[in-house]
């Protein structure tokens, strides 16, 4: 193993199965674009929700100085929100990176901060990031150790204002070739686990199951991915309440992606209120 994941990507590649590919209730559209010397990125994407028929967009420029590990990062969306980040990566030491991210919404006034850490090297990921807020910092940290395809991990969040903690997580993982399995507690109440494997070129399972104590109530999902060629694949996934859902992804050509995706309530099928999606990518 070279350097294990950040504590959020544990457990990602089933999480992937489970949610890329679906876009259900959403009508998107997206666009990626960036210079050619690869400095200057673009992003520029707009959606409509098929139920309420709001809209909403989103604007994303980022400038990269590869040379000093330095990236920009400027965002805006239709809500009228801006925010900023600039990064700094392998500068200060191998696998350190500084991040600083402002948010900023002209309407309110309203004004936040947060300065990240993180360092990455075998064996282990660490991070820490802190929240500016005028009432009290809250101060993240994270840490994933990894070896021999064992992966275990601790997240907390502590607000300095009430000093207490407001966040507590363990996690522990496996990762062997095509088969991983993660396992999390989260503030003692919460558990989860997932199983993801990869049967093949072509065929891609999970399995995830949640459970909250105090509560009789657990859930339960199966996915699945099955890639008909190099340009479309199927999606499929069902829950333990009768929700499945459906997606197809297509690439028409380079640079060019259609997907569209469907959630069928398996409990009232005549009732309706089914929901579509459809999402259309362009990159270039």
């Amino acid at each position: 193993m070279v350097v294990p994941p950040s504590y959020s990507d544990l457990g990602k590649s089933a999480r992937d199965i489970f949610n890329k590919g679906y876009g259900y209730g959403v009508v998107k559209l997206e666009l990626k674009t960036k210079s050619s010397s690869g400095v200057m990125e673009f992003i520029t994407s707009g959606s409509a929700n098929t139920d309420t028929g709001k809209a909403s967009g989103n604007l994303e420029t980022s400038y990269k100085l590869k040379e000093h590990g330095l990236k920009f990062t400027h965002k805006w969306n239709t809500e009228n929100k801006l925010a900023t980040e600039i990064s700094l990566e392998d500068q200060l030491a191998k696998g350190l990176k500084l991040t600083f991210d402002t948010t900023f919404v002209p309407n309110t006034g309203k004004k936040s901060g947060k300065f990240k850490t993180s360092y990455k090297r075998d064996h282990m990921n660490l991070g820490c990031d802190v929240d500016f807020d005028f009432a009290g910092p809250t101060i993240h940290g994270m840490a994933v150790f990894g070896y021999d395809g064992w992966l275990a991990g601790y997240q907390m969040a502590f607000d300095v204002a009430k000093s207490k903690l407001a966040q507590n997580n363990f996690a522990l993982g496996y990762k062997a070739g095509d088969f991983q399995l993660h396992t999390h507690v989260n503030d003692g109440t919460e558990f989860g686990g997932s199983i993801y494997q990869k049967i093949n070129n072509r065929t891609e399972t999970a399995v995830n199951l949640a459970w909250t104590a105090g509560s009789n109530n657990t859930r339960f999902g199966i996915a699945a991915k099955y890639c008909l060629d190099d340009d479309a694949a199927i999606s499929a996934k069902v829950n333990n309440a009768s929700l499945i859902g459906i997606g197809y992804t297509q690439t028409l050509r380079k640079g060019v992606k259609l997907t569209v995706s469907a959630l069928i309530d398996g409990k009232n099928f005549s009732a309706g209120g089914h929901k579509v999606g459809l999402g259309f990518e362009l990159e270039a």
